[in-house]
């Protein structure tokens, strides 16, 4: 009997971009009906040889690769999107790629529109035929159908909340009767765990049909979940094709990084809860949507690592965000026992607090301009740093020297990978796009530094490496981090104190040491009163 032939056969592939060699040498074959796991640390290499599948122009535009890519047994050489569609792939990227003021079924059936004829067409022709919008409806309503969710294919995209966005992109590949082989990057970050669970069901359906999904995520439980087979990229080659049945968690982690990855024991052993308090929260709310802020007191202590946890949706990230003044907030914030001026973010600056926010690409970074710019402007803007007199003082001239020097010395010290500091933040993967988020709150040496969502879509090598970033951060410094995570575990590894949010209050304060239950019992609104007594 002849082995089956692979619907999708990429052999050799090399690739050069932005002076780097990011791939060497790679193959890849995935049969119909597959899940096929891509896995590895930013800047291993996932994204562009994804890109090269899908014949992205950012490719064409740097010199195009060298090897082949064949599907069903015939060599393919993709030069923009629209091929890889006609051939059967689709692919769903981190971004969202969606029309907001079109409704789910317009976005679903975009450049796929069905028309009919009308009394103009018979006289002027097919040029102004209508859509058949019924039919659209329909087509529309069974791909998301298909993905098991409940999505008015009415609601317009403005209107969605980011899990609904996220399902919209995936009906509208896989309505398309010719789908073959479909590409999912990151397809959950922006989902919560409900979520994430209705789509890994949905793709295992999905693959039952016949299509071959080829999924890329850094949550390696969902890899080993849903997926036949795992490959393994690290610095731009394959190290490692494995069948999920036979690896576990720590394994992949350990060959994605080329090193062993566990998380360091919890807290800091010389935190004495007795330390005078730095930070005192009172009776916040804060209206950011999503993510109400209800009812929040809380008092942080100087030097310590505090962590706020809980579920999607209950508030968590609404608390940063609110003290710093990206969203309309009231109660009492007090620093070094004076009242922080709320709904200004300028005030939150000049009081000797800091946020590196979870929205790195929207609010965190300069995308276009230079990584040394990025990391001194803040600094800059908010505390005259990197500026030199001129004329006795009358005017004040950027110190690029010392712009220079800053920003090499964070390069160094966070493991970013780039070509230069010149290089624009938006070519850089994404993790080293959020080490240069914290490389800019560190320049401006904070008092109180608020991370969120530090290390959301980041591999394993690099959360590693930012958590430890942190972690030394506060103790030659003294900085009081105030550490908002969606991940528990995370959190335990490093923080003295760990504070859960429920329905936009805090429903307890725990040490690390506590057990998974105990967290959990919060998370889901249990054992309010008790909780509090770790405190």
């Amino acid at each position: 009997m002849t082995e089956q032939q692979p619907l999708l056969h990429m052999q050799g592939i090399t690739k050069e971009y932005f002076g780097n060699r990011v791939l060497t040498d790679v193959t890849l074959d995935i049969n119909r009906g597959e899940v096929l796991g891509l896995v590895g640390e930013n800047g291993a290499g996932k994204s562009t040889l994804m890109n090269i599948l899908f014949g992205m122009s950012v490719i064409v535009q740097t010199g195009g690769y060298t090897g082949s890519v064949s599907i069903d047994g015939k060599e393919v050489n993709f030069q923009n999107p629209f091929d890889a569609l006609k051939a059967g792939i689709g692919m769903v990227h981190q971004e969202f790629s969606l029309i907001p003021g079109f409704t789910a079924t317009e976005n679903i059936l975009l450049n796929g529109e069905i028309l009919h004829d009308n009394i103009v067409t018979k006289i002027f022709g097919p040029r102004l035929k209508t859509l058949n919008l019924p039919e659209m409806r329909a087509i529309a309503e069974k791909s998301i159908e298909l993905l098991g969710v409940e999505i008015s294919p009415d609601t317009l995209v403005a209107e969605m909340p980011v899990g609904h966005k996220q399902f919209t992109e995936l009906a509208r590949e896989i309505h398309r009767p010719e789908m073959k082989l479909l590409v999912l990057d990151e397809p959950t970050a922006v989902l919560t765990e409900s979520e994430a669970q209705v789509l890994l069901t949905s793709l295992r359906r999905l693959a039952a049909t016949g299509i071959a999904i080829i999924f890329i995520t850094h949550r390696l439980q969902e890899i080993l979940d849903i997926c036949d087979r795992i490959v393994i990229l690290r610095d731009g080659q394959v190290v490692k094709e494995v069948a999920t049945s036979d690896t576990d968690i720590g394994q992949v982690a350990e060959l994605m990084v080329g090193r062993s990855v566990s998380a360091k024991s919890a807290a800091t052993e010389d935190y004495n809860e007795s330390t005078e308090t730095i930070l005192s929260v009172d009776q916040l709310w804060v209206d950011m949507p999503g993510e109400t802020v209800r009812d929040v007191s809380l008092e942080v202590h100087k030097g310590e690592i505090f962590g706020i946890g809980g579920l999607a949706g209950q508030g968590k990230l609404g608390i940063p965000n609110g003290i710093m003044g990206l969203y309309p907030a009231g109660g009492a914030v007090i620093l070094h026992g004076k009242p922080t001026r709320l709904n200004d973010p300028a005030a939150a600056l000049a009081a000797g607090m800091a946020f590196v926010s979870e929205d790195r690409r929207g609010v965190g970074l300069l995308l276009e301009e230079a990584l040394d710019w990025n990391i001194a402007f803040t600094a800059m803007q908010a505390q005259n740093k990197f500026l030199r007199p001129l004329l006795g003082g009358l005017i004040q001239w950027r110190d690029d020297k010392a712009i220079q020097n800053v920003a090499t010395e964070y390069i160094k010290a966070l493991d970013i990978k780039c070509t230069s500091t010149d290089q624009p933040a938006q070519e850089l993967s994404g993790g080293n796009q959020q080490k240069i988020c914290l490389a800019k709150a560190f320049a401006v040496q904070p008092d109180v530094l608020f991370v969120s969502e530090p290390t959301r879509g980041i591999d394993v090598g690099a959360k590693a490496l930012v958590l430890e970033a942190l972690r030394t951060y506060n103790r030659k410094n003294g900085t009081t981090i105030i550490m908002i995570s969606s991940e528990l575990e995370e959190l335990r590894s490093i923080c003295d104190r760990i504070a859960i949010v429920d329905e936009g209050r805090i429903a307890g304060i725990l040490p690390p040491s506590a057990t998974a239950k105990e967290f959990g019992l919060l998370m889901i609104g249990k054992v309010k009163s008790e909780a509090n007594s770790h405190e």
